[in-house]
């Protein structure tokens, strides 16, 4: 199944010491995990909306355990407040409105 995620938010800095921390344990780390996802075909697509503290990405996942399980491995998970949207495929929303057009047809 396909999940639409996004992260945005995060944490204010106090400073420069704080953004030195922020970005070399959490946003760096968080960026490489994202790219190991996209290269082992986990994540389909995505990326940083321009000019935004945010992520968007579309992963692959056999359930939403398992998204769970990666989502949670994230090194800023916790950072980020994350909006997940399960999507169904064209295929099956095709599928589905072409069963209710010929019912609608038939009666």
């Amino acid at each position: 199944m396909n999940y639409l995620v996004i992260g945005s938010g995060g944490p204010q800095t106090t400073g420069p010491e704080d953004l030195i921390e922020i970005l070399e344990y959490y946003v760096l780390p968080g960026f490489e995990a994202l790219m190991k996802l996209r290269s082992d075909n986990k994540i389909l697509a995505g990326g940083v909306p321009v000019s935004e503290r945010a992520v968007a990405f579309i992963i692959d996942a056999a359930s939403n355990e398992e998204l769970d399980q990666i989502m949670r491995g994230l090194p800023f998970w916790g950072m980020l407040e994350w909006q997940v949207t399960p999507l169904q495929s064209f295929e099956g929303r095709a599928f589905q409105d072409r069963k209710i057009l010929q019912q609608m047809k038939k009666g």
